[in-house]
């Protein structure tokens, strides 16, 4: 594995290989770290790619064609060897391929191009997954990025604030155990903002379907930096950080969601899947913004 390297006159960008992670996000004027640093006692990812499932299976397992198979938890991307297929001044892309050690536990023939762009004071970044088969590949990919909360001293969860765009309340589906249980619950926004707590996450992550985020502002009454993640068509998103912890928060568009704990388990039937038809291109891309 290796980091590779963007900067301009606004950000500075570091991304593994492994995972094609994003590992460090730095405003230049004050040298912030964004980006939660990965420590192994608490949350050790940084902002990790999921690919081809987004949340959990039902028993970590699903169906295809009458045949069983197992998948952990968001998939197997995040810990894959990428290998970079192009790098200049702007620009990053990393490509995966299904081989010997996927194809037993996802039988689909795929390409995933993970790609960071700067531009000005944005990082966009992309997925491109491509079918070369001639039959239909199956997945949902998504993002995960973890933003620090303790970049400046004294500075925790509870100083920050989400602000959603044209926003009264969020609807939160459920979870047990990880899967959704069919439930939702409400949460009222104050002029259109989320104070953070540790204690909206007691029962897990928020969960978030039917496009309730398209815009989304993370700020802190401590530091002037302000993160806006925009993800236009990205139909569920997630909010989380670890309970009872306030060093960071993940805000994480999903093109996919975890099972229902009432599913059957055929993954063709699995809520949020992508059906690319053979020789095609699927394409998705969100950006961060920083002010």
């Amino acid at each position: 594995m290796k980091n590779y390297s963007l900067k301009n006159n606004f950000l500075s960008v570091s991304v593994n290989s492994l995972g094609a992670e994003l590992t460090s996000l730095r405003k230049i004027n004050s040298n912030e770290e964004l980006i939660w640093q990965a420590d192994k006692n608490i949350w050790p990812r940084h902002a990790p790619v999921l690919f081809p499932i987004v949340g959990k299976l039902g028993n970590n397992n699903y169906s295809f064609e009458n045949k069983m198979y197992s998948l952990p938890q968001h998939g197997f991307a995040r810990d894959k060897e990428f290998i970079l297929i192009n790098q200049n001044d702007k620009q990053l892309q990393f490509e995966l391929t299904s081989n010997k050690e996927t194809l037993p536990v996802y039988p689909f023939h795929f390409s995933l191009i993970v790609g960071y762009e700067l531009k000005q004071n944005e990082l966009i970044i992309s997925y491109k997954v491509f079918n070369p088969d001639n039959e239909n590949l199956l997945f949902s990919i998504g993002a995960h990025p973890g933003f620090n909360c303790k970049r400046i001293n004294g500075e925790s969860l509870s100083d920050f604030e989400l602000e959603f765009k044209n926003i009264n309340e969020l609807t939160v589906e459920k979870l047990s155990n990880g899967l959704l249980n069919g439930e939702t619950y409400k949460i009222k926004l104050d002029n259109d903002k989320l104070k953070l707590k540790k204690e909206l996450f007691e029962n897990d992550a928020l969960v978030l379907k039917s496009s309730q985020v398209f815009e989304i502002s993370l700020s802190s009454v401590m530091s002037k930096t302000r993160i806006t993640l925009e993800c236009n068509n990205w139909p569920y998103f997630g909010i989380w950080t670890k309970p009872e912890r306030e060093d960071f928060i993940c805000l994480e568009p999903w093109l996919g969601i975890a099972d229902n704990e009432n599913a059957n388990g055929d993954i063709q039937k699995k809520e949020g899947i992508i059906v690319l038809k053979p020789y095609q291109i699927f394409d998705a891309f969100y950006k961060i913004k920083i002010d």
